[in-house]
């Protein structure tokens, strides 16, 4: 199948997704989000499959997305996603969208029965079509523009196969008496909310090499590693980007050498608080 899509940066173009959405019974929608180099998850680009056009928008311009809540509450267009909890979440998170009448493929697949729930193994599945996704692509920097051909081939192709996935779904669960549960399921994910990271106050004891330390290293380990996720969620990045297990681990072993675990700009920042840290105990 031929993935043929636009890019939407003006207002022309915003138009035309516009008439085909309003035409539309069927929406497929998926996102690109960065959540491996952020504390809380960057949503980086939206896609929407409509009438055999991909609209690919760019939630980090500067065009008013809110005009899409309106198809997303429609209960008449069906939204076909997959796994769709984040993407909901983060929509909702960012926007605050409500999503009527979602259709979520990877559900579907799990009250059929099927053990292989990836996105590529349900289109080889149902529709028999290889995708061949690239995982380098995936956590790749999605918030840094201008976005490559091949990151825009990726995210567009996700989209392009979900109204045929739908359809062979949605005939499955009918016949084995499942669409009323089905509906059930995407009714609560369609409800799902976004929230804050929790913090693990017993995560500390999965770092290896915890269980080797005396009692007063735990203790300023567990200490390190509160710091840690706070200082991670204040700056917004991936908490192992802003220190990682074997850092916290060394500086827990090392604590008069903070220097050797810290960059300068950590150091200058952090090292008075490390140092209080080190006193508390």
């Amino acid at each position: 199948m031929e993935a043929k899509w636009l890019y939407v940066d003006t207002q022309k173009k915003m138009q035309r997704a516009v008439n085909d959405f309003e035409r539309a019974k069927v929406l497929s929608i998926d996102t690109e989000y960065d959540s491996f180099h952020y504390f809380n998850e960057k949503l980086c680009l939206i896609q929407i499959h409509a009438n055999g056009t991909t609209y690919v928008f760019d939630p980090l311009d500067n065009l008013n997305l809110s005009f899409l809540g309106k198809y997303f509450e429609d209960r008449r267009v069906v939204k076909i996603l997959h796994a769709a909890d984040n993407d909901i979440r983060l929509l909702k998170r960012d926007y605050q969208f409500n999503f009527r009448n979602v259709f979520d493929t990877h559900r579907a697949a799990l009250l059929l029965g099927f053990q292989q729930l990836s996105l590529e193994k349900m289109i080889l599945q149902f529709v028999g079509v290889d995708l061949k996704k690239n995982k380098k692509i995936q956590r790749s920097h999605w918030d840094y523009r201008p976005l490559t051909e091949e990151q825009l081939a990726y995210a567009v192709q996700d989209v392009i196969y979900l109204p045929l996935l739908y359809d062979k779904q949605a005939l499955e669960l009918d016949l084995k008496g499942l669409k009323e549960t089905a509906m059930k399921a995407f009714a609560k994910i369609a409800d799902t909310d976004w929230r804050e990271k929790r913090f693990d106050r017993h995560g500390y004891k999965k770092i290896k090499g915890c269980e080797q330390l005396n009692q007063e290293q735990k203790d300023l380990l567990k200490k390190l590693y509160l710091w840690r996720f706070h200082r991670a969620k204040g700056e917004n990045r991936a908490v192992f980007m802003f220190l990682s297990d074997k850092n916290l681990l060394d500086l827990t072993l090392d604590i008069e050498h903070p220097e050797k675990y810290l960059s300068q700009r950590k150091l200058n920042l952090y090292s008075e608080e490390i140092e209080r840290i080190t006193k508390s105990l």
